[in-house]
């Protein structure tokens, strides 16, 4: 079978090649990589006063949309029926996505016209519609997840800016293309929509933290990192000692990282090496290649677990780029071997490996291209699993329930 038609494989006949996958796993892969369309019977059936509907964060408003014209008024994503979250991607049709439908008062996805599941929608959480004492509207200073609180306090990225911005990516040119006018945030509004969203108990478990790569500083990422405690330091302020809580990062130096650990409640750290291959990387990532560098990004990782310990340092690769053309991997064979082997070295030093369902979006370099096929997707999930535990490294800060959006973290519930 070619690869082609490994991509358009029905996806029960992958189902059925792999039943050490739990089946909502895999298709909770499969519709990452297909991506969804809301039928017009789901808008004027939701409910808006009671789930999260897209809107303000950048994230996932004017970032997360194979359909430019149907990615607002939407809901933000799905929950299936063991938990599990998928972060939806609106597509158009003509893309053969899943179709998300009303029908007999339940919602459902539906694949060739047939139902395969009833989905529900994320709960809007009570701080939505609030403002800050400086009239900031909360919802705009925080995206939350069920059980997760996103702070993104501003996103434009200096590897975009500077000319060399990672290929799969359409984070600023969707701000470009959408008007949007990107300011710090400040840290008082952070610290006020903390304390008012950690009133509804139960909900939140903890807060993830991130933005665009800044290189400016007495050294390079110093204006990032400095950024990063100011607004952690503020957040730090609703708890006592350290706070269930994950910076996301570009790769900082051991001394920077130093500081980031010794100044800030902070618990867990994050650096997205994005693509596990030096050749693949210099390419993809050519801002992160110029500025830090593949075997350096790998250093700095591992540097992280001396400084916030094993389990609380992690990686994200985005899973599928690595076969984009016409540099990429050739076959899905090949680009498999390659990761596994290099998300070891990693692993096996205590940093935990997620990956995210490569989906190229129309404001990217790679807007033409195709993710890889379900088989590769299933067969990542179960490599990356093996491995982590092989070396006994969990990624707790983004398992299924505080992240939810890496198929092979789903898979630590199962002991």
């Amino acid at each position: 079978m070619s690869e082609n038609d490994l991509r358009n494989e029905p996806f029960k006949v992958t189902v059925a090649r792999y039943p050490q996958l739990p089946y909502l796993n895999l298709l909770k892969t499969d519709v990452q990589r297909r991506g969804v369309n809301y039928t017009d019977t789901v808008i004027e059936n939701i409910n808006q006063e009671k789930y999260q509907i897209t809107g303000s964060n950048v994230f996932f408003s004017t970032l997360g949309a194979r359909d430019d014209k149907n990615k607002f008024g939407v809901p933000e994503a799905l929950v299936l029926r063991d938990g599990s979250i998928v972060i939806t991607d609106p597509t158009p049709l003509e893309q053969n996505p899943y179709i998300v439908d009303y029908i007999d008062g339940k919602y459902v996805l539906i694949d060739a016209g047939e139902i395969v599941e009833e989905v529900d929608f994320w709960e809007k959480p009570s701080f939505y519609g609030k403002k800050t004492s400086k009239g900031t509207p909360m919802d705009s200073i925080i995206f939350a997840r069920p059980q997760r609180l996103n702070i993104t306090p501003t996103s434009p990225c200096y590897f975009f800016s500077s000319g060399l911005p990672c290929k799969y990516c359409d984070l600023n040119p969707h701000i470009c293309c959408d008007g949007v006018t990107q300011q710090k945030m400040d840290p008082e509004d952070a610290y006020e929509t903390v304390r008012e969203a950690i009133k509804q108990e139960g909900r939140f478990t903890t807060l993830c933290m991130t933005m665009g790569s800044d290189i400016g500083g007495e050294k390079p990422f110093d204006d990032e990192l400095n950024y990063y405690i100011d607004v952690l330091k503020a957040i730090g302020k609703n708890f006592e000692g350290r706070f269930p809580s994950q910076a996301i990062t570009t790769a900082l130096t051991k001394e920077q990282l130093q500081r980031l650990h010794d100044e800030t409640g902070l618990m867990s750290y994050t650096s997205d090496i994005e693509v596990l291959n030096e050749e693949k990387f210099n390419w993809i990532c050519p801002g992160k290649a110029k500025y830090i560098g593949y075997q350096e990004w790998k250093k700095r990782l591992i540097d992280a677990v001396d400084v916030f310990g094993r389990g609380n340092v992690g990686t994200g690769i985005v899973g599928g780029v690595e076969l984009a053309q016409p540099d990429g991997f050739a076959t899905e064979d090949e680009a498999l071997e390659s990761t596994l082997a290099e998300a070891e070295t990693l692993i096996s030093k205590g940093v935990a490996v997620v990956y995210i369902v490569w989906v190229p979006r129309p404001h990217s370099v790679f807007k033409k291209q195709h993710n890889a096929s379900l088989d590769y997707y299933a067969r990542l999930t179960l490599g990356l699993d093996e491995l982590s535990r092989k070396y006994g490294v969990r990624a707790e800060f983004d398992d299924y329930r505080r992240c939810g959006n890496h198929p092979n973290s789903d898979l630590q519930r199962i002991s």
